[in-house]
């Protein structure tokens, strides 16, 4: 379901377990959210060692009978020159990275 601000809400599915919830105006940017916060993938430090490696991510998006199927990675990566100003203030040199690949789309019989 759309909210006002165009945005939907799609929840992890684990287990057949809804888990975590994350927020995007498309299924893609939600993928990409919660692939940065996979567990797994600390001592990977490139894309390509990663990618060996894919996690399939589930999210259901909140109102309707679709299960959108994602392959996703992490990576950790050096953070940009030009990090933010709380970046700076925290010492923080690396970032997690993550990417995703779509897999297709599941309905759910309800």
């Amino acid at each position: 379901m759309v909210r006002e601000d165009g945005k939907r809400n799609f929840v992890m599915l684990e287990d057949g377990q809804k888990t975590k919830q994350f927020t995007g105006r498309m299924p893609r940017q939600a993928a990409l959210k919660a692939a940065r916060r996979l567990e797994g993938y600390e001592d990977c430090e490139t894309e390509d060692e990663a990618k060996d490696d894919p996690t399939e991510i589930r999210l259901l998006e909140r109102g309707t009978d679709r299960v959108h199927v994602y392959h996703a990675w992490a990576w950790h990566d050096s953070a940009p020159d030009d990090k933010p100003g709380w970046m700076q203030d925290n010492e923080v040199s690396t970032v997690t990275r993550g990417n995703v690949s779509k897999q297709g789309i599941e309905h759910i019989e309800k």
